[in-house]
């Protein structure tokens, strides 16, 4: 399947079944493959995403994955909230500076709202909040107090109406990747309440961050890994005691916390109702290299495994999907594109 619609390609791209963080690498991919022109990030901080290209490792959490394009144009969009401190060093590790675009109604995270949600017990303790001030600052806008990118002198030279940026690309026939951050069931409003996130995660809600219109995405991908993940509280559908999440590799660390990734094998009800809420039209699959070691590092599909293909193949059937996009390793080209 391609990316095309009218001579234009304009991508949104959202994590799916959403107990675990977006693959970074797979919009990185994207970015370099699809010659992207413009790539806005959503969400917080809260989300780590990981890239590794060139043989360095980026570890990222407000900063596009789409960075890997030096041809690219990075904005954050105005429904994003920014940690400043976290945005200068990865500016500074992305050597991005001259190429980034803050929307002047992105909201701004302070000091005082990491503080308050670290000293919120039900959140830290009952919930597994991140601690990283999001809910807080949520809040705080929702009350219409926040301070926003616009009133911050020290992002002054970065400020830029992303929407228009994204029409503008648009207008000029050029690709556009939206970056969405967490998946479906840690939505504010349709995940598994109260162990969810501060903010909607559906790929409607990452039109609204930006600013634009549903109807002109051609392409909403989900992400899935082959398994499921998810870090502190909450319900976990066919969760596997940690000796043998171990012993079948899907042991992980999260990005921002540090603390170790719950695991479950996949679940297909799961992944149907993200493929529903998201009007997703394509099915990107992590970590095949996983579930099948004998997977890692191959970039065509005839050397996948057969137990791979088949997996696949199921994927496709019960989801009625297509699935487009293999990643079979760490490395942004480490990745199996059946979009043609």
């Amino acid at each position: 399947m391609r990316l095309v619609n009218g001579g234009r390609r304009r991508l949104l791209w959202r994590r799916g079944k959403g107990l675990g963080p977006l693959e970074g690498k797979i919009c990185a991919y994207l970015s370099l493959k699809d010659d992207v022109k413009v790539a806005v990030r959503t969400g917080s901080v809260n989300a780590g995403h990981t890239v590794v290209y060139n043989n360095k490792e980026y570890k990222l959490r407000i900063v596009p994955c789409g960075f890997v394009n030096p041809r690219a144009t990075l904005c954050i969009a105005a429904g994003a909230n920014v940690r400043i401190d976290v945005l200068m060093k990865e500016l500074e590790l992305t050597n991005t500076k001259g190429r980034l675009k803050i929307d002047p109604q992105a909201s701004i995270i302070e000091d005082e709202h990491v503080k308050r949600e670290r000293e919120d017990q039900f959140l830290i303790s009952k919930i597994g909040s991140t601690g990283q001030g999001v809910g807080a600052a949520v809040v705080d806008r929702v009350r219409r107090v926040a301070r926003l990118a616009r009133d911050v002198k020290e992002l002054s030279e970065y400020l830029d109406d992303v929407s228009m940026i994204v029409w503008r690309a648009l207008q000029q026939g050029q690709n556009v990747l939206l970056e969405g951050t967490q998946g479906y069931y840690l939505s504010l409003y349709h995940g598994t309440y109260p162990y969810v996130t501060s903010r909607d995660t559906t790929a409607s809600a990452v039109c609204s961050e930006v600013g634009i219109g549903p109807k002109i995405v051609d392409e909403v991908v989900v992400v899935f890994k082959t398994y499921v993940t998810r870090v502190g509280g909450g319900p976990l559908p066919g969760e596997l005691p940690e000796e043998e999440a171990e012993k079948l590799g899907l042991v992980e660390v999260a990005t921002v916390t540090g603390r170790r990734r719950r695991a479950a094998p996949f679940n297909f009800e799961l992944a149907k109702r993200a493929v529903i809420a998201n009007s997703a039209t394509q099915v990107a699959l992590t970590r095949i290299d996983v579930l099948f070691p004998s997977a890692s590092r191959v970039r065509k599909y005839d050397e996948l495994p057969r137990e791979a293909k088949e997996f696949v193949g199921k994927v496709e059937d019960e989801l009625k999907v297509p699935v487009t996009i293999l990643s079979t390793g760490p490395d942004v080209f480490d990745t199996i594109d059946l979009r043609d």
